[in-house]
């Protein structure tokens, strides 16, 4: 039944003020006999029975004797939930509660919390001014299950925001580096064109713990905000809320990114360009529409310097007698003619440089989180070549198959030849260094094929010849003899003469003379 309007109530009082009876001015007014007379009685509209709260009980407290004790624990412990004393309730008074009276507990805490408990946490709203303030931080996007080529791309994004206009700009990173902070938030302000008076971060735990050394960090942040003449700011521990403007942005940008991929279709890219174009059109439409404010923001933003402060690391590793420097709890090869040398390491957000002499002698790609190794085969090949009986226990050994098919060669060498597997391996790997590693490589795969032994011999006489591989997508289907199938064409008077199950010739073609009539 609908609800009773102060329209009809009304109406109801007209109707009986002239004169009709109970049952005929109700049904007049769109409501039974009994909904009129609660009105006529009551003397009042709906609308002023709404503002009467109902202060009586319909059944009796389930928790009126136990309250007290409950009471006394919430004021000891105030973090307490109530489903944990619900749970202490039913162990120390068993049978008494049921499970469905959970609910009336609940109100029951959150009305004491209301009325008696410890004061919550105020957040003061802030006045924004333009040109003020920036706020910044790393956001995981894993959640959102962007895929790079069909495998999965986790990676966090460098966020900031300006918190007058709320313009925002954003960078791929993955992990929470002072490097990527360094990048990301100069990219975001020679975007902007301009410099706010301040910086808003949190506390930065994790790049600080991606450092040996906490005065290292302070050193290089100080001189990033000296640099551009910022103003730090950091938020207390464990209080997010105080960056609350970067963290709502987060929110709002990974809701606008999810919306964007589902209108797109797909969440694989064909590469991270691709995504990064993607993400730069999310931001350009969110940020369209805050012109106005973002130009009042640019009339007073400080300039930029003359130019962006370079943003590595330098460590000075010595290189050790396994060919590896160790920079920032990884571990790296370089080239053997390095072994007993100082090196200059320049590590940025997702390489690292090593430098010799004045010159860089390798970019290596740098690895994500500590305690990892990334061993590049062309640099300790001419050692493990002389030494193959170092191969089977070598501590990276992993690292030296270049791709699945360089392992699958190896396991075949093991079963095939287990005496001579690691020096035979080997000089197929040094073969790759030295001619073509995507040459061996589609040498294995076509020995693979045909079934034929891996050794280093055919291996390499593969590549003499350069031959061209058929791709492994490329399915050959040998054609059929279409002309067998004329046999079934003939008229059937060829097999006049001829006795049934007779062989005979039928153009050019042997056949059987078939047992039934063929028409």
């Amino acid at each position: 039944m609908s609800k009773v309007t102060d329209r009809q109530v009304r109406r109801l009082r007209a109707l009986l003020k002239d004169g009709k009876p109970l049952r005929a001015a109700a049904l007049r007014a769109d409501m039974d006999e009994k909904t009129g007379r609660k009105y006529r009685d009551l003397g009042r509209l709906p609308s002023e029975l709404e503002d009467w709260p109902r202060t009586w009980r319909t059944r009796k407290d389930p928790f009126a004797d136990v309250w007290e004790e409950v009471r006394e624990k919430l004021e000891l412990c105030p973090g307490l939930q109530a489903n944990t004393v619900f749970a202490w309730l039913q162990q120390r008074y068993p049978g008494q509660f049921a499970d469905g009276q959970l609910r009336t507990l609940q109100r029951l805490i959150r009305k004491w919390r209301a009325a008696a408990g410890p004061p919550k946490e105020v957040i003061f709203a802030q006045t924004h001014e333009p040109g003020r303030l920036g706020a910044s931080d790393f956001t995981h996007m894993t959640a959102l299950n962007v895929t790079i080529g069909g495998q999965p791309f986790d990676h966090m994004v460098f966020h900031f925001v300006l918190t007058y206009s709320n313009w925002e700009a954003a960078s791929i990173c993955f992990s929470e580096s002072f490097e990527s902070l360094s990048d990301g938030l100069q990219q975001a302000l020679w975007e902007l064109g301009g410099v706010p008076q301040r910086h808003r971060t949190d506390r930065l735990s994790a790049a600080v713990n991606n450092l040996s050394d906490r005065k290292d960090f302070t050193r290089r942040y100080e001189a990033l905000m000296d640099h551009y003449g910022l103003t730090m700011e950091k938020i207390n521990p464990r209080q997010a809320h105080e960056n609350g403007d970067a963290e709502q942005s987060h929110n709002r940008f990974k809701e606008a990114v999810d919306q964007a991929l589902k209108l797109r279709g797909s969440r694989d890219f064909t590469d991270r360009a691709l995504y990064a174009r993607f993400l730069r059109e999310v931001l350009d439409q969110r940020n369209s529409g805050r012109a106005k404010r973002l130009a009042e923001e640019r009339a007073v933003l400080a300039p930029l310097p003359q130019g962006r402060l370079e943003s590595y690391k330098r460590a000075q590793p010595r290189v050790r007698t396994g060919s590896v420097i160790h920079v920032d709890r990884n571990t790296y090869s370089v080239h053997s003619r390095l072994i007993g040398e100082r090196v200059d390491v320049r590590l940025y957000a997702e390489h690292l440089e090593v430098w010799y002499a004045g010159s860089v002698v390798h970019r290596i790609p740098r690895l994500r989180g500590q305690y990892k190794h990334l061993i590049n085969y062309r640099h300790v090949i001419d050692s493990l070549v002389r030494k193959p009986g170092a191969f089977e226990r070598y501590k990276y050994r992993e690292d030296l198959f270049p791709t699945s098919r360089f392992r699958m060669a190896y396991d075949l060498l093991r079963d095939t030849a287990p005496q001579r597997a690691s020096r035979e391996y080997l000089k197929i790997l040094e073969l790759a260094a030295r001619e073509s590693e995507s040459l061996v490589d589609d040498a294995l795969r076509a020995l693979m094929q045909e079934e034929e032994p891996i050794t280093f011999d055919a291996v390499r006489d593969f590549v003499d010849r350069r031959e061209a591989v058929r791709p492994i997508t490329e399915v050959l289907i040998e054609l059929t003899n279409l002309s067998s199938f004329d046999v079934l064409l003939q008229h059937k008077e060829v097999w006049d003469g001829v006795g049934v199950g007779a062989e005979t010739t039928v153009g050019g073609v042997a056949a059987r003379a078939p047992s039934a009539d063929l028409s």
